[in-house]
C-alpha cells in the first residue's frame, strides 16, 4: 500500500523534479546548435529540421502512447522516457555528423511525449488533497522551467567548461541517473487493471460539439508554441549574428525567460477560458511586436522584453486553451481530445521554425524572424477578434460540456 507513505513525504516534489530533469533533456542543445554548425558544416536550415524532427518524436509519442500510463502505471512510463532521453544524451555524444543529432532528437521527442503525460498525472495524483493546487503549480513549472533550464545548463557548461559538447550530455546522464533512482522510490499512483487490458493507441479526437471551443484553441496553442520554438531553434543563432552575444551561457538565458515567463502566464491565466484566451493572444501579439522591434533594431534588450512579454501571453493563452478544450470535451473523449490540442500545439513548435529556416537561406535570418512574427501576429489577432466577437464560445454552457 503506497497511501501512508504518501501522506507521510511529499512525494510530488520528487515527482516534479524527476519530470524537470527529463524535460531539461530535450532543450539542452539548443545554445550549442551554432558549435555543431562549425564542426559539421550546415545551413541555418537544417538547424531547424534538426530541432522540428524532436516535435514529431513527441506527436509520434503522444498518437502512439499517450494513454499508455493508465494502463501500465506512471512509474514504467516515466522510467521509459528517462531511458530514452539517456539514448538521445548518447547519440549527441558520440555523433560524428547530422545522422545521430536527428537519431538523438527523435529519442528526445518520444522522450518528452512519454513524459509530459505521465509525469503531469504523476505529480497530480502524488499529492494530499490539501497540496493539489501546490502540485499544479509544481506540475507547471516542472516542465517550463526544465524546459528553460536545459539551454542554461548547457550554455554555461559550454561556456565556461572544458568539452563543449560533450560535458553538457555527461552531465544530464548523470542527472538521469539520478532521477531513475527516484523513479524506483517514487509510489504508484495508478491502481493498474487486473487482469490488464490491451494497449491500444488513443490517437486523438475533436468531436463535433468541441470545435467551435477547439478550433480558436489549436489556433492559439499553434501561436504560442510557435514562438517557443523561434526562441529554442533560432534566437541563440540570430543573438550570435546580429546582435553580437557569443556567450552562450548569455544564449541559454535568454531561452530560458521565455520559458520562465510562460510558466508565469499560466498561473496568472486563472480568470476562466472565455477571458484568459483572448488575453492571453493580446499580450502574445504585444511581445511578438517587441521581438519584432529587436530584429530591426539589433536589440538585446528589446528581445529579452519580447521573450518575458511573448512568454507570458504563451502561458496564459495555453492554459486557457486546455481548460476551455477540457470543459468542451465528452467525458469519454476528454484524453483523446486533448492530445489533438497538443498536437496543435507540437506542429506549431516545429513547422513554422523551419519556414524560418527555409526562408533564412535566400533572405537572411532577419528578414525570415520579421515574416515569422508578422504571421504570428495575424493568426493571433483573428483568435483575439474571433474570441471577442462571440465572447461566449470558449465558456460553453453547463448543460453542453461532459463534466
Amino acid at each position: 500500500m503506497t497511501e501512508p507513505r504518501q501522506r507521510s513525504f511529499p512525494w510530488y516534489v520528487v515527482a516534479a523534479v524527476v519530470f524537470a530533469v527529463g524535460m531539461a533533456g530535450t532543450t539542452l542543445p539548443t545554445p550549442l546548435y551554432g558549435l555543431y554548425r562549425e564542426e559539421i558544416g550546415f545551413s541555418q536550415f537544417l538547424i531547424t529540421v534538426i530541432f522540428a524532427v524532436y516535435a514529431v518524436g513527441v506527436i509520434v509519442a503522444l498518437l502512439l502512447a499517450g494513454n499508455f500510463s493508465d494502463v501500465l502505471g506512471r512509474r514504467p512510463i516515466i522510467f521509459t522516457a528517462l531511458v530514452l532521453s539517456v539514448l538521445s544524451a548518447l547519440c549527441f555524444l558520440f555523433e560524428d555528423g547530422l545522422p545521430l543529432l536527428f537519431v538523438g532528437r527523435v529519442f528526445s521527442g518520444f522522450a518528452a511525449g512519454l513524459l509530459s503525460g505521465a509525469a503531469t498525472a504523476a505529480v497530480t495524483e502524488l499529492a494530499r488533497p490539501d497540496e493539489r493546487a501546490r502540485a499544479a503549480f509544481a506540475a507547471t513549472a516542472a516542465n517550463m522551467g526544465g524546459l528553460g533550464c536545459g539551454p542554461l545548463l548547457a550554455g554555461v557548461l559550454a561556456e565556461y567548461a572544458p568539452h563543449p559538447l560533450r560535458l553538457p550530455f555527461l552531465v544530464h546522464i548523470g542527472m538521469l541517473a539520478v532521477a531513475m533512482v527516484l523513479v524506483a522510490a517514487l509510489p504508484e499512483s495508478v491502481h493498474r487493471p487486473v487482469p490488464r487490458p490491451p494497449l491500444r493507441p488513443e490517437g486523438m479526437v475533436v468531436p463535433p460539439q468541441t470545435r467551435s471551443v477547439f478550433v480558436p484553441a489549436g489556433l492559439a496553442s499553434f501561436a504560442g508554441f510557435s514562438v517557443l520554438g523561434l526562441f529554442t531553434a533560432v534566437a541563440p543563432s540570430f543573438a550570435a549574428q546580429y546582435l553580437g552575444v557569443d556567450n552562450l551561457a548569455v544564449a541559454g538565458a535568454i531561452v530560458l525567460t521565455v520559458f520562465l515567463a510562460s510558466t508565469a502566464g499560466q498561473l496568472m491565466g486563472r480568470t476562466g477560458p472565455g477571458r484568459a484566451l483572448p488575453l492571453g493572444c493580446a499580450i502574445l501579439i504585444a511581445g511578438c511586436v517587441l521581438i519584432g522591434t529587436s530584429l530591426l533594431a539589433e536589440s538585446l534588450g528589446v528581445l529579452i522584453a519580447g521573450a518575458a512579454v511573448a512568454g507570458i501571453g504563451q502561458g496564459m493563452s495555453f492554459r486557457a486553451s486546455v481548460a476551455g478544450v477540457a470543459r468542451a470535451a465528452p467525458d469519454q473523449q476528454r484524453g483523446a481530445t486533448i492530445s489533438a490540442l497538443f498536437v496543435a500545439a507540437y506542429v506549431g513548435i516545429s513547422l513554422p521554425v523551419v519556414g524560418i529556416g527555409a526562408l533564412s537561406v535566400p533572405l537572411g535570418l532577419r528578414s525570415a524572424g520579421l515574416i515569422f512574427v508578422g504571421c504570428v501576429i495575424v493568426v493571433a489577432s483573428a483568435v483575439t477578434v474571433h474570441l471577442v466577437r462571440r465572447s461566449g464560445v470558449t465558456e460553453p454552457r453547463t448543460d453542453t460540456v461532459g463534466r
